[in-house]
């Protein structure tokens, strides 16, 4: 009897000295895991690690899923913490060496901008001065040349009106983008005109200002052909700068490298660098905004797995060691076969919870338009002070329709894009138009192009423009360029259009007679 009391007594006591023991583990191990978790955080970004040159991803480490709550100002997250990241003397190197590639940008661009307007002006100088000079120096020994002169004076005023509204239209446009060289034909074209107006001068000079020619209306006559010849120059300058490039002859495929959307443009005789420019220009329009969100899902899937597999060396480098890892590393690899389970269930378990908000989101947005349309109706009615315009509108119905908005943005990940005073914007411009529900969810529900969102939003707006071949070379079959901006590239693939032989084949329409051939078999 003592026996059984003293041996129950005992396990009593140590069932219950190994539960403290548990708790004891459970307690110490939750108070270590903030440092487990920083220990594997740590692991995982040094997995790795970044060519030398190449931008960082926008602190793709930092783009953790947000924790939802119901107030809309947490959208705006504010992130503190310890910096993962440090700069170094190679990246300070390149930071002053943007500057000061920026800044060489900038004089040049307004050297270019000052040598054109200044050749500009003694073109339309020249003209005047040639029929100014020979009245203003030996106007007393000229041989009066009467109606012809004054007839040639007006044609002269005339072109020269004429010459002045082309080239504005043509050469004084507002500049588009900062090009790394410079266009070449608009370079040869300024050299031509250059030389054109020297040689002028020269001739001007030589016969008639040194022997001082007292026939004025050949004077006037000189004057009238350089103003001919002026213009037939911008005639070729219409043709090299715009006409040339509207035939297609090149088709490029542009994929962008995160996630592989893609592309084409047609394109005629154009440089790389003009390319370039056409293909980035449509890039804003035609492109969905890039959303790094969006990958964030598979890259802490990759981690995951990538953290998942961890190889000891306990016996020091021998075979039966190497044999071991190897072991691992193959039984970790079937493990890793098993992950499209998850991530089918995954994106099944996403899908229903955009589904399903989406709904919640389309019923509180038609139900706070209807609102408002009873309130238009009733406002009709009331004294003129009383009638809201569509921003007091706007505020009225936003708050019934932004819990709904807010998870559905979060939940596809475009909280970032939409402000609280963009929403309130665009609900006003809709209410003003008179546009209908879906034509306000028609921006949250589907990712539009880079254009429709702000540009500070844009994520990508200085790009660097890589090539094999110089970037005043033109394109041909089989170039490849790259355009890279911080958080991801354009790589631009360029394929020369096919000849395509057409012939014609006649049918004489007397040709279509057709028999009806019976079967016994038939019903007819």
């Amino acid at each position: 009897m003592d026996t059984e009391s003293t041996y129950s007594g005992y396990s009593y006591y140590s069932s219950h000295s190994k539960k403290s023991h548990r708790q004891g583990e459970r307690t110490r191990e939750r108070h270590k895991s903030p440092r487990n978790k920083d220990v594997r955080a740590s692991e995982k970004s040094v997995t790795i690690q970044a060519p030398t040159g190449e931008p960082l991803l926008a602190n793709d480490s930092t783009r953790t899923e947000e924790v939802q709550d119901d107030n809309w100002g947490e959208t705006t997250t504010a992130i503190t913490g310890t910096s993962e990241h440090s700069i170094s003397q190679e990246d300070i190197a390149r930071i002053s060496k943007d500057m000061e590639d920026s800044v060489g940008l900038d004089c040049r661009r307004y050297l270019g901008l000052t040598v054109a307007s200044f050749l500009g002006l003694l073109v339309f100088l020249t003209p005047i001065a040639f029929v100014l000079l020979p009245a203003i120096l030996w106007r007393d020994e000229l041989e009066p040349c009467g109606t012809i002169c004054e007839g040639l004076f007006i044609s002269v005023a005339f072109k020269l009106l004429i010459l002045l509204i082309g080239t504005w239209a043509l050469f004084f446009r507002k500049q588009r983008a900062d090009m790394p060289r410079v266009f070449v034909f608009r370079a040869l074209l300024l050299v031509l005109i250059f030389l054109f107006v020297v040689s002028y001068w020269l001739f001007y000079g030589v016969r008639i200002l040194d022997s001082r020619d007292r026939n004025y209306q050949g004077i006037v006559q000189y004057a009238v052909s350089l103003v001919d010849a002026l213009l037939f120059i911008h005639y070729l300058a219409i043709v090299l700068l715009e006409l040339r490039q509207l035939q297609p002859m090149f088709t490029l495929q542009v994929v962008r490298s995160t996630d592989g959307e893609s592309r084409f443009y047609s394109l005629g005789h154009l440089s790389i660098q003009r390319a370039a420019l056409v293909v980035l220009e449509n890039y804003y329009k035609d492109f969905t905004i890039y959303n790094p969100n969006l990958l964030t899902a598979s890259k802490f899937r990759a981690a995951k797995h990538m953290a998942g597999l961890k190889v000891y060396n306990v016996d020091g480098p021998s075979n039966n060691a190497t044999g071991q890892s190897r072991a691992m590393i193959a039984a970790a690899a079937r493990r890793r076969d098993s992950s499209h389970n998850e991530l089918y269930y995954e994106e099944a378990e996403h899908e229903r919870r955009v589904k399903k908000r989406k709904a919640r989101l389309v019923v509180a947005v038609e139900e706070a338009f209807i609102h408002i349309q009873r309130l238009q109706a009733e406002e009709q009615q009331k004294a003129p002070g009383e009638v809201m315009d569509p921003r007091e509108a706007a505020q009225a119905i936003f708050p019934s329709m932004a819990r709904a908005l807010q998870k559905y943005l979060r939940t596809t990940r475009q909280q970032h894009y939409h402000s609280m005073e963009s929403i309130l914007q665009h609900l006003a411009f809709c209410i003003s138009n008179s546009m209908t529900p879906k034509a306000f969810l028609e921006r949250y529900l589907s990712a539009g192009p880079t254009l429709q969102y702000d540009k500070d939003r844009w994520l990508s707006m200085q790009w660097r423009l890589v090539s094999d071949e110089a970037v005043t070379n033109g394109l041909r079959d089989g170039i490849v360029f790259v355009l890279k901006c911080l958080d991801f590239s354009l790589v631009v693939n360029v394929k020369k259009i096919p000849f395509i032989l057409l012939s014609e084949e006649f049918i004489d329409p007397k040709s279509h007679k057709f028999v009806l051939r019976l079967q016994s078999e038939t019903s007819v």
